[in-house]
């Protein structure tokens, strides 16, 4: 049985889904593995080191894609410029592929739709459920450890102003207002590094729970409205999506205070389904001039309704980050917590190493998206209007 590990082509990712070390494990467990020539180039691994590790090196994605029963990727397959083919359509009927496919973000609908057409078992890292069994697993928080860095940092990188207070011999610079949205993964690490570089910290969340874990991080605002839990809890903690009443309330709240900061990051997330629309036109169009949104929650849709996946623009001369790979940046310490997530993900997916994989798991129930040419994703139909 092979594994396949491709080199990532999506604009900027330079993150690789295995590393010798997790490949030799894979050897160890009976697979054999087949890698993608300079696949690990984006992380300073070289093909001789995979090779030592016992992978099988192939020269371009078509070779890897044709011997490979399961692919292993860290960004949704897209479109191959250099085969000028899908490489959706380059896997083989039949095959397992696993990787962040955030299913219910439109642009990722007809992806979804060709690997059901394929006949392929699609698993998403992204619906590894909150549960103390798969934290090993949890790639979803192991990125947005790093997104939630990132994303203040690409604030900062475009702010053109000062994040603390400044002091000079003039006068005092005052410190840069940010405001937090979603106080997961993503937003206390926001949080956390927004207040290291000087920034006065404000924090929204619907989730009590979030919000008291915000509010215990020392100097940091807790602002917004109370969501009765029942509507605001979801499964694992997660939020939930909420009613299209509670939902505009939380608009208004938010209309109020987008006006009075300088940085915006959104992180308002709901598992496997599209991301809330929180950030409305008119409220871009509110914020001061040299203002900047980063919506690290465009895999899903975005928070922002001006948000363009994958682009970075200004609209009004507030700078808007729609850049859809994050961790991708930061892809050496990216690709290290992704791959070992990965791998202890394949150890629970053939327990008994190569062979069937156990379907029936209740982790790989949750992220599994196509099966036997059906689409089985929950929060993938509700966002394509539920089709058969």
């Amino acid at each position: 049985m092979v594994i396949g590990i491709p080199r990532e082509i999506l604009a900027e990712e330079r993150r690789v889904s295995a590393l010798p070390e997790t490949v030799a494990r894979y050897v160890q467990m009976g697979f054999k593995v087949v890698v993608e020539r300079s696949a690990g180039k984006g992380v300073f691994r070289s093909d001789e080191e995979y090779e030592k590790a016992g992978a099988e090196i192939v020269p371009d994605a078509r070779s890897l894609y044709d011997r490979s029963d399961v692919v292993l990727k860290v960004k949704q397959p897209c479109f191959n410029e250099e085969l000028k083919v899908h490489e959706a359509q380059l896997l083989r009927k039949g095959s397992v592929f696993i990787g962040f496919l955030h299913p219910a973000a439109p642009v990722n609908h007809d992806m979804v739709r060709m690997l059901r057409d394929r006949g392929v078992t699609a698993l998403t890292m992204d619906g590894v459920p909150r549960i103390s069994r798969a934290q090993t697993m949890d790639a979803l928080t192991s990125m947005s450890t790093i997104t939630g860095y990132r994303s203040v940092l690409t604030a900062a990188s475009h702010f053109p102003r000062f994040i603390p207070m400044i002091g000079t011999a003039i006068g005092t610079i005052q410190p840069a207002q940010v405001l937090v949205v979603g106080a997961g993964v993503v937003g206390l690490q926001a949080v956390a590094t927004a207040k290291r570089l000087g920034g006065v910290v404000k924090v929204v969340d619907i989730r009590s729970e979030a919000r008291r874990e915000a509010g215990s991080l020392k100097g940091t605002q807790v602002v917004g409205f109370e969501v009765p839990d029942e509507l605001a809890h979801g499964e694992g903690g997660y939020a939930r999506a909420l009613p299209l009443e509670w939902l505009e309330r939380e608009r208004q709240m938010l209309r109020s205070l987008v006006p009075q900061v300088d940085i915006v990051i959104l992180s308002a997330l709901v598992p496997g389904e599209l991301a809330p629309v929180l950030i409305t036109e008119d409220m871009v169009m509110s914020m001061r001039p040299g203002s900047v949104v980063v919506d690290v929650s465009i895999d899903q849709g975005g928070n922002c309704a001006m948000t363009v996946s994958g682009r970075e623009i200004m609209v009004r001369d507030v700078y808007i980050c729609g850049t859809a790979n994050i961790p991708g940046s930061m892809a050496v310490d990216a690709s290290w917590l992704y791959a070992h997530n990965m791998l202890h993900y394949v150890e629970n997916l053939f327990p008994s190493g190569p062979g069937r994989p156990n379907l029936e798991d209740e982790i790989v129930q949750h992220s599994l998206v196509t099966i036997d040419g059906k689409i089985v994703h929950q929060g993938a139909l509700k966002a394509m209007g539920r089709p058969a």
